[in-house]
C-alpha cells in the first residue's frame, strides 16, 4: 500500500512538471509567431519601393531627368516633340529661327555653294551672286538664274540641267551667307540706316541695333511698311512700348520692311523751344513786335 501511494505521489509530480515546461514553450513561441506575422502584414502593407523607383526611372522622359538614358523604342522625334510641349521656353524660341532660311529668297551678294553628291569636281563652293543673279557652272555654258529663288529651288534646277551629263545626279544648294535680304530702320532712333537681314529679326531686335529709340521717338506708334505683290507699301502699325512690357507679342519682319519711328511730344516741344533763339533774335532787329 505504502509503495503504491508513492509511485502515485511520483506520477503526479512528472505530471506537473511536464505541463510546466509545455506552459513555458507555449508562452516563449506565441511572441514569435506574433512578430512574424506583424512583420509579414508590414511588408504586405507597405509598397515596394526598389523595383519600381528603378522602372520609374527608366520610364521617365522630362528634358530635366539627366539620369536615367532614353527608351530605345521611343523616336527621337517623339521626345524632341515632348521636350517642346514641355518647356513653355524652348516652345517660344523655336518660332523665332524657323521658316527664315528655308524660305529665303536668294539675290545679288548672296554667297552659296553646290554640292553634287560623290562628284566633287561639279561641285562649287562660295560663289558670289553677281548683279544679273546669274551664276556659272562648267556643265551648264548659259548658266543659272537663282534670283528669287529658294535653295531647294536652284538645287532642283541644276539637277535637271546636270542630267543631261551625269546618271541620277543628287544636289545639293546651301546658303552660307545671306546679304541681299535688307530691312530699313528710319526716324528717332540712335543709328538710322538699311541693314542686312542675316536671319530672322523682330521690330524690337531692329530697333536695338539702330541704336535704340531715341527720347523723342514714340515707341507707340512704330510703322512697319511692307510692300506687297501689287507693289504698295502696306502700313502696320506696332506698339512696341506694349511689347516691351509683355503685354503683346513680338513683330517679326520680313527683308525689304521698313521700320520707321516717329516723334512724340517732347520732339514737338523741343522744336517750339528750338525756335525761341531765333524769334528773340528776330525781335532785336525790329525792335519788338
Amino acid at each position: 500500500m505504502k509503495i503504491h501511494t508513492m509511485k502515485l505521489s511520483t506520477l503526479a509530480l512528472a505530471g506537473l512538471l511536464l505541463a510546466g515546461s509545455l506552459a513555458s514553450a507555449h508562452t516563449s513561441a506565441a511572441p514569435q509567431e506574433e512578430g512574424q506575422d506583424k512583420k509579414k502584414s508590414e511588408q504586405k502593407s507597405r509598397p515596394r519601393t526598389t523595383s519600381g523607383a528603378t522602372k520609374g526611372a527608366g520610364e521617365r522622359l522630362e528634358p530635366d531627368d539627366q539620369s536615367a538614358p532614353p527608351r530605345s523604342d521611343v523616336p527621337v522625334e517623339t521626345l524632341a516633340n515632348r521636350r517642346e510641349m514641355m518647356s513653355e521656353e524652348e516652345a517660344a524660341v523655336v518660332p523665332y529661327y524657323n521658316n527664315f532660311m528655308a524660305s529665303y529668297r536668294l539675290g545679288p551678294e548672296d554667297v552659296i555653294s553646290i554640292t553634287v553628291f560623290n562628284l566633287d569636281r561639279y561641285s562649287k563652293a562660295g560663289i558670289l551672286i553677281p548683279p544679273d543673279a546669274v551664276i556659272s557652272h562648267q556643265l551648264i555654258p548659259e548658266g543659272v538664274f537663282v534670283g528669287g529663288k529658294t535653295t531647294k529651288q536652284v538645287a532642283d534646277e541644276i539637277t535637271k540641267r546636270l542630267d543631261e551629263y551625269v546618271i541620277d545626279p543628287k544636289v545639293t544648294v546651301s546658303l552660307d551667307k545671306a546679304q541681299s535680304a535688307v530691312f530699313w530702320v528710319v526716324g528717332d532712333v540712335g543709328q538710322p540706316g538699311i541693314r542686312p537681314m542675316t536671319r530672322r529679326l523682330s521690330v524690337t531686335e531692329a530697333l536695338a541695333i539702330s541704336g535704340g529709340v531715341l527720347e523723342t521717338g514714340d515707341k507707340k506708334k512704330v510703322m512697319v511698311m511692307r510692300r506687297q505683290a501689287n507693289g504698295f507699301l502696306q502700313p502696320t502699325i506696332i506698339n512696341v512700348a506694349a511689347i516691351e512690357k509683355g503685354k503683346m507679342p513680338d513683330y517679326f519682319l520680313n527683308p525689304g520692311d521698313q521700320v520707321i519711328v516717329p516723334g512724340n511730344k517732347l520732339k514737338t516741344l523741343n522744336k517750339v523751344l528750338g525756335l525761341i533763339p531765333v524769334i528773340n533774335f528776330f525781335r532785336i532787329f525790329t525792335g519788338g513786335f
